[in-house]
């Protein structure tokens, strides 16, 4: 957007910035660099699966990045996305191998260097894994499943005949650049054999019943909340169109909870998947990577709003703390 002059080129001077490390294909930054244009905040943006040809410098001895002929100042930095398996390049090359260790190097550099702030800070960019959320949400007083990690699924049913299985990874994998293969929890096939083995270790959990699941997102110390309505766990992303989203409020004391393992995780933006049944919270998972414009628009389409509350927060939040620390 600084190119399109909605923001002033400055004089000559370093540039305070927020700074992306994302991929081409996320539009919630995307949205974000339009909104942040709008209130006079520059946003520089790396994305990993158009990055071999950036020209990029930063400067060990200065809190300065140079990128293509802008000289910025990265007040805060936000990695979102940044999969190094979206480096259109071989790994199994060398010159894949080299390309792909020198931009994980100098990534998480970029994402763990004291001079600038960064969003979700606790992780920079990747959460704490799937076994730990947990532990942490259950001695927040959060009920969550019964769980065991195993590669023999068929053998260990934590909830007795009917189980979920899911990746004990991410959701999705990225076997060769732009091509992306989705790891749904699925329901742990009754008929299957005992011996029959998973050739990585998977969780395997209770299946809850449940009246209804809740996407909760978390900007700042605000919540915004969807009830999602589908038949099986993996709907959200085999069949968008027969999920029904609604926006809710949550019950305050949930609200305080997850407030709290938000500043426990110290994350600044993140969502929370739950179930509910019977009025109890059942904890699933917080994602760190989260897209809400989803869940905005399939809200919104029944009615033809035009709300965009996530993407107005986030907005908002990140402006706010940019400003905050360009006064620092």
């Amino acid at each position: 957007m600084h190119r399109l002059d909605l923001v002033d080129p400055g004089n000559g001077e370093p540039e305070p910035c927020v700074l992306v490390l994302a991929r081409s294909s996320d539009m919630e930054m995307n949205e974000l660099s339009i909104a942040l244009a709008e209130r006079g905040v520059r946003m520089a943006r790396i994305d990993i699966d158009r990055c071999l040809d950036v020209s990029l410098t930063v400067y060990p001895d200065a809190p300065l990045v140079e990128l293509d002929r802008w000289i910025l100042r990265p007040l805060l930095v936000w990695r979102r996305h940044f999969e190094l398996a979206a480096l259109p390049v071989d790994p199994a090359t060398l010159y894949g191998a080299y390309v792909t260790d020198q931009w994980r190097s100098v990534a998480d550099w970029i994402t763990n260097r004291a001079d600038w702030s960064q969003v979700n800070s606790l992780a920079t960019g990747r959460q704490p894994d799937r076994l730990t959320q947990l532990s942490d949400a259950a001695m927040f007083g959060l009920r969550t499943p019964r769980t065991v990690v195993t590669t023999r699924p068929a053998r260990h049913r934590p909830g007795g005949a009917s189980c979920v299985v899911k990746t004990s990874g991410r959701h999705l994998i990225e076997p060769s650049s732009g091509v992306q293969h989705g790891l749904f929890p699925r329901p742990l096939d009754p008929r299957r054999g005992i011996g029959s083995p998973e050739p990585a270790p998977v969780i395997v959990q209770q299946y809850v019943h449940a009246d209804h699941e809740l996407r909760v997102f978390v900007v700042g110390e605000r919540l915004i909340a969807y009830r999602v309505d589908k038949q099986d766990p993996a709907q959200l992303w085999v069949d968008p169109d027969a999920v029904d989203v609604r926006a809710v409020d949550i019950p305050a004391a949930l609200g305080t909870t997850l407030l709290a393992l938000t500043r426990f995780w110290r994350l600044d933006v993140a969502a929370f998947d739950l179930l509910m049944t019977d009025g109890e919270p059942v904890f699933l998972e917080v994602n760190i990577n989260c897209d809400w414009r989803w869940f905005e628009r399939r809200c919104a389409e029944p009615t033809g709003s035009a709300s965009a509350p996530v993407s107005s927060a986030v907005a908002s939040w990140v402006a706010e703390r940019f400003g905050q620390l360009r006064q620092g």
